[in-house]
């Protein structure tokens, strides 16, 4: 990953910024306006709100009369404005880009190179000729204006005024102006930033969570004693009885589903599984349905369905389309894999559905319309979320925890309307299935008594390879016993039914791998066959049986319970919450799987990032590429196929049995091959894409397949390495460096970046000098390879954007060294180094301290792990003990596994006897502290810079425990927060639920999964973990919060596994610890239901998870002219916008791709009670409203049309829009062609 923990390169820093067409910003590294090209925008505004804008800024620096000048002569400047914007033409509808007062196609380009970019060369003829000599005339006077400011400007230097006005009534928002205080940084050029939040914008939160929505899963867990008594043959059940008679009016329809779940890897790789039973599966199924039209067949994994689709002839395919037509076989789901709900990220869930359902669209025209979950393990409620705004109405989930499922069962919930906990209306309602018994398999699927249910699981007939565990085998079914037989089961159905509401029931047929021989299709259809017909001839049965499909059963469903009519009082209930963590029997709780094998849930997170940031690049660059003959021979095509290739990989590892780490050894090997391999095609997307976006004379393109014109930074060994960097030779010729920022915000990011020499010099896009700090970089603990050096600088960077920096030996470089203090056993008081200066000393009982603007931090002298913290903001000390700790197993039969926790009571202090070797580092961008442990290497990083990236701490854990025997590695920070067993964990990256500690459930429940942060809290203060993997947390005292990091277990835990987890890797983790205060809360609402990060917590996880990508140009290739900065976007989106992908969408025939890209936003639901002083968000709300033509700067949005979430269904009144409006937590998809 970029910047990940290699050779000691940390993940590189991150900041955002701000979307507002009324927006006045003075940039850092300009000096007058006649002589320099300003890196990007340095008007983005329209002219009349740019006045009364400026017009209410005041500014504070640290020197006061510096800061008095400035306001006097920005009070004159503003008001010699104001007359300006008075006289200033209205703005022509409809035409022009942000901040360009130009009209039409001859957008910003016109405004003489107002723009700012160095590839605009003066000006274009403008269609508003008389608009623009006026227009040209206020320019000109603006000019003037800024020069004679220039003095002062470069004294309040770099400031970022940002003001918020509401559009509506034009009126200041107050509340919203809250200016940071504190002393000028040169590292960070904001050191005034006003964060612009609307005020309106910050009603969703406090609104959401506070209706009632029927069963919040909350309560339900608060009043189940979660005890397991012996219910009898359904034994984590009850007795069902029924009354004979009950049928006699309404009959019992009866759906029985044939179904095969097929795992795209688990005890088999991908392939083979895809060799010896899937494609055997499928042929069986065109040809045994075809036999009989009353057979149904359900299918899900669109991963085995597309393999097999690639190699059957034509002929078969026209069956298949038939049997689709003929609601004989359904396509259930329909995503790349059916994906874990507790480990995947939001971007991957929907992803992998976008894959399914457009390879679905191209290839059978078939839009799936029912949700079949019948294996992850436990689910979250953002999936029911995507699979509703994917345009399903109904879904079905298997596991859940048993005294979930028996309290539902009791109080016939089992069908419900699935409702998002922030959801103010019913949009988000689904109508959601849950099986009420143990397993999926036939067994547990047509009633309450498996040792009856697995009688008819006619696979198990005598003489067949597998049999009843009961000891009772399956009858054929013939004329003397059908009768019989046919009571027997229709008892089964009868008491399963009297669990729901309805006289509709579903009795699904299936297991793993089924229906593989042509026998088997025989043995379950004919019998059953003769069962339905026996039961449907008699009348006084009252019960019509029948093959189904899921959308069968569920459109009887609808019509039995009315639910097509407007009635609004339905008959089901509505639940919200999600269903973790999963027990299937005892205290099996399924809390290890949200650990296991953590190397490759990070990696999983290191493709995210790079797929995303390639699709986006990719898209741009082929749009760039189609303007002229020349650009043709970029190679849009193969690296398409690279993409597609790269999104069918990440979808496979979402599957339940990948990124979980529940697989075998060697199938692990697999999946890693394929993400390892993936990451190298997505970064040759990156860097082919880049240098057709960087070029400054298009027409001088040239590809080169032998010598790519760039390299990525880092480079990984194999599937289960660390990244390390790659080392930039330096000369006294300039290299460039290119730094790309995936994310959507402007950003100020701390950049590492490897050279071998320390007489470095780095030039901005600007060509002037850019602060560095050079750290040494080290072998083990102790030693300095002279090899490299890390150089550390803050890039500023736009939107989505490009930053060129240059890079060269400098024998009078300025560049700042860090220094080194070395806490050793037997120190040796100087260590002499050539370049650093290093100091070792013995381990003390004084504190060791970093300390930014933002806060001071203590460390413990003899282990050098973190203390307490002061936020200087006010003032306050916050104790915060950094420890680790071990978890064992039971020493009982059944003990943790891949799937299970089960310890052995609570953690042990994890014990080191002599202290660790600790290696201080002091610079002028950011100090650290690294503690070498046997099992750890352990860094908390404190960047120096104003605004985001300094206002919360980098940590990261480079883990190792592959020596040890049944044991758990853990990090826990406590501290003194009140957070009253309460604590809170994200799903999916998508949305926070709150959780309780329960003291009446085994410690392994009180773990849930983190996707991306975990926060405990308390009326004063917040303190968030932010994570760039998935892995279990907990909070199991009062104030603290653990981490379970690895798990290396020596035995199966009985789930099917076959084997331990033994193929630990060594595995970087990567978190960041922020510390909030919040404000104006109240009690009652601790207890809510629903809870939301702040705008700064949004930002430090997107930062986190997407680091800004450094490039170098190829030293042997002769290096075109490039333009010093590329800025697709005309100015940040707003703070609570996030593109979650830019997706080329493919053409209609062939692997090509279209010139349309699926356009994915999310409007991130946030709280505003936080302090947002000295932020540095550089961005502001807009209440979820975006103008079309405002948002690209270089390329012109041709359309955007409005489709379901994976693109199925276009609105019935689908057409171009021009403006962008969305709720907050809503995700829409938008189809979008730039030109």
């Amino acid at each position: 990953m970029p910047g990940s923990f290699a050779t000691g390169g940390l993940p590189t820093a991150r900041t955002p910024s701000p979307p507002d067409p009324c927006r006045r910003e003075v940039w850092a590294e300009r000096r007058s306006p006649q002589t320099d090209s300003p890196p990007f925008r340095p008007l983005a505004s329209s002219s009349s709100l740019f006045a009364s804008r400026v017009g209410g800024c005041h500014t504070r620096t640290a020197d006061g009369a510096a800061a008095a000048a400035a306001r006097t002569s920005l009070r004159g400047a503003s008001e010699r404005l104001r007359g300006f914007s008075r006289r200033a033409p209205p703005r022509q509808a409809g035409g022009g880009q942000r901040g360009c007062p130009c009209s039409g196609s001859a957008g910003c380009g016109a405004c003489a190179g107002r723009t700012g970019r160095a590839e605009n060369s003066g000006p274009q003829p403008c269609q508003q000729q008389g608009q623009l000599s006026i227009l040209q005339e206020k320019i000109d006077h603006l000019e003037r204006l800024l020069a004679e400011n220039n003095e002062i400007i470069s004294n309040i230097r770099d400031s970022v005024i940002n003001l918020s006005e509401s559009v509506k009534d034009g009126q200041k928002n107050p509340e919203a102006i809250n200016f940071s205080q504190g002393s000028l940084s040169e590292l960070f050029p904001s050191a005034s930033v006003l964060l612009a939040v609307d005020s309106e914008d910050c009603l969703f939160a406090s609104k959401s969570g506070s209706h009632s929505s029927g069963v919040q899963m909350l309560d339900v867990y608060d009043i189940l004693p979660f005890d397991n008594p012996d219910g009898g043959v359904w034994k984590q059940g009850f007795d069902i009885t029924y009354n004979e008679n009950e049928w006699d009016n309404e009959p019992l329809q009866v759906f029985v589903v044939p179904h095969s779940h097929n795992d795209p890897g688990w005890l088999k790789t991908f392939d083979d599984y895809f060799r010896d039973q899937t494609q055997h599966i499928l042929n069986n199924m065109v040809i045994k349905l075809q036999e009989d039209n009353r057979r149904k067949f359900l299918w899900s994994e669109i991963s085995y369905f597309s393999k097999w689709w690639d190699g059957i002839d034509s002929q078969k395919k026209d069956a298949v389309k038939r049997l689709i037509k003929d609601g004989q076989f359904e396509i259930v789901t329909g995503g790349w894999v059916m994906p874990d709900e507790a480990s995947a990220h939001y971007f991957s869930l929907i992803d992998q559905l976008i894959e399914g359902h457009q390879w679905l669209e191209k290839n059978l025209g078939v839009k799936p319309k029912a949700g079949w979950a019948i294996d992850p393990f436990g689910h979250s409620p953002t999936m029911a979320y995507l699979l509703k705004r994917t345009g399903f109405s109904n879904m079905l989930i298997q596991r859940v925890h048993y005294s979930v499922k028996k309290h539902f069962a009791t109080k016939k919930t089992l069908e419900f309307f699935w409702r998002q906990n922030w959801d103010l209306g019913s949009s988000t309602d689904i109508l959601c299935h849950m099986m009420p018994f143990y397993s999926y398999d036939v067994p547990h699927t047509c009633g309450p008594d498996p040792k009856i249910c697995c009688q008819f699981d006619f696979k198990r007939l005598p003489g067949g390879r597998v049999s009843c565990p009961w000891r009772v085998p399956p009858e054929t079914i013939h004329a003397g016993n059908v009768q019989h037989r046919a009571w027997i089961i229709l008892d089964q159905y009868r008491k399963k039914s009297k669990l729901f509401r309805t006289k509709v029931l579903l009795a699904p047929l299936g297991d793993d791998f089924r229906y593989a021989e042509s026998s088997e299709w025989d043995q379950q259809y004919h019998n059953y066959q003769k069962l339905f017909d026996y039961m449907n001839s008699r009348s006084e049965w009252h019960v019509k049986a029948q093959f189904g499909t899921l959308s069968d059963y569920f459109e009887a469903l609808r019509r039995e319970s009315n639910l097509g009519e407007k009635s609004s009082n339905s008959l089901f209930p509505v639940v919200s919450g999600d269903f973790f963590t999963y027990a299937d029997r005892d205290h099996h709780y399924w809390s290890g799987y949200f650990t296991s094998r953590p190397f490759y849930k990070r990696l999983d997170r290191v493709l995210e990032s790079y797929i995303r940031a390639a699709e986006i690049l990719y898209y741009l660059a082929l749009v760039q590429s189609s303007k002229s003959e020349k650009m043709n021979v970029f190679p849009s095509v193969d690296n398409y196929k690279l993409l597609t290739e790269a999104r069918r990989n990440l979808g496979l590892f979402q599957h339940h049995d990948a990124i979980t780490g529940t697989a075998k050894d060697w199938v692990v090997v697999d999946y890693g091959t394929r993400l390892f391999h993936s990451i190298m095609n997505v970064k040759k997307v990156i860097i082919d894409s880049a240098h057709i976006l960087i070029l400054k004379d298009k027409s001088a393109y040239d590809y080169d397949t032998a010598t790519p014109f760039l390299k990525m930074d880092d480079i990984q060994a194999s599937q289960d390495s660390l990244p390390r960097k790659t080392v930039i030779k330096l000369t006294l010729q300039p290299r460039y460096l290119l730094i790309y920022n995936p994310t959507e915000q402007e950003r100020f990011s701390v950049v590492s970046v490897n050279v071998n020499s320390h007489r470095v010099k780095l030039l901005s896009p600007l060509g002037k000098p850019v602060t560095v700090q050079i750290s040494a970089v080290w072998d083990g603990a102790t030693t300095v390879s002279h090899e490299a050096y890390q150089i550390s600088f803050v890039a500023h960077l736009p939107p989505l954007g490009i930053g060129l920096y240059q890079l060269l030996e400098d024998e009078s470089s300025e560049a700042v060294l860090a220094d080194y203090n070395i806490y050793v056993r037997n120190s040796r008081q100087e260590n002499t180094d050539r370049v650093f200066k290093i100091k070792e000393m013995q381990h003390s009982v004084d504190n060791i301290i970093l300390e930014n603007a933002h806060m001071k931090l203590w460390f413990s002298g003899m282990s050098g792990l973190l203390e307490k913290i002061n936020t200087k903001e006010d003032g306050k000390n916050h104790q915060m003990k950094v420890e680790f700790a071990w978890y064992g197993t039971t020493s009982n039969r059944d003990k943790s596994g891949a799937y299970l926790f089960l310890p052995d009571g609570d953690a042990k202090p994890y014990i080191f006897t002599d202290p660790p070797t600790i290696r201080v580092a002091h610079g002028k961008i950011f100090s650290e502290v690294v503690c070498f442990f046997h099992h750890v290497t352990h860094t908390m990083r404190l960047y120096k810079v104003q605004g985001l990236e300094g206002q919360s701490v980098e940590v990261s854990n480079i883990v190792d425990i592959r020596g040890e025997y049944n044991r758990e590695l853990a990090m826990r920070i406590s501290s003194d927060i009140n957070s009253e067993n309460r604590f809170f964990t994200d799903l999916n990256g998508y949305q926070i639920q709150p959780r309780l500690t329960m003291s009446k459930l085994p410690l392994q429940a009180n773990i849930y999964p983190m996707t991306t942060m975990a926060y405990i809290q308390d009326v004063g203060v917040r303190l968030t973990l932010h994570s760039a993997q998935s892995l279990g947390v907990a909070s199991l005292k009062n104030g603290q919060l653990e981490v379970i990091m690895d798990r290396r277990l020596m035995q199966d835990d009985n789930r099917g596994l076959g084997q331990g987890v033994q193929d630990n890797k060594i595995t970087a983790n990567i978190f960041r610890l922020l510390l909030e205060r919040r404000h104006g809360t109240d009690v009652n609402e601790e207890k809510a239901s629903v809870s939301f990060p702040s705008l700064l917590s949004h930002m430090t996880s997107l930062f986190l998870n997407h680091p800004v990508i450094p490039m170098t140009t190829n030293a042997d290739s002769g290096v075109p002219e490039l333009i010093n900065t590329f800025s697709p976007l005309m100015s940040s989106m707003p703070c609570d916008m996030h593109i979650v992908n830019m997706r080329t969408i493919q053409a209609k025939v062939d692997t090509k791709p279209s010139d349309e890209a699926a356009l994915i936003l999310h409007r991130k639901g946030f709280d505003c009670r936080f302090s947002n002083r000295g932020m540095g968000l550089l961005c502001s709300t807009t209440q979820g409203k975006i103008k079309v033509h405002k948002l690209f700067s270089k390329f012109r949005v041709e359309s955007l049309t409005p489709t379901s979430l994976s693109l199925m269904h276009s609105p019935p009144d689908a057409r171009n829009i021009s403006e962008i409006n969305m709720s907050s937590m809503e995700i829409n998809t938008f189809r979008i062609r730039l030109r």
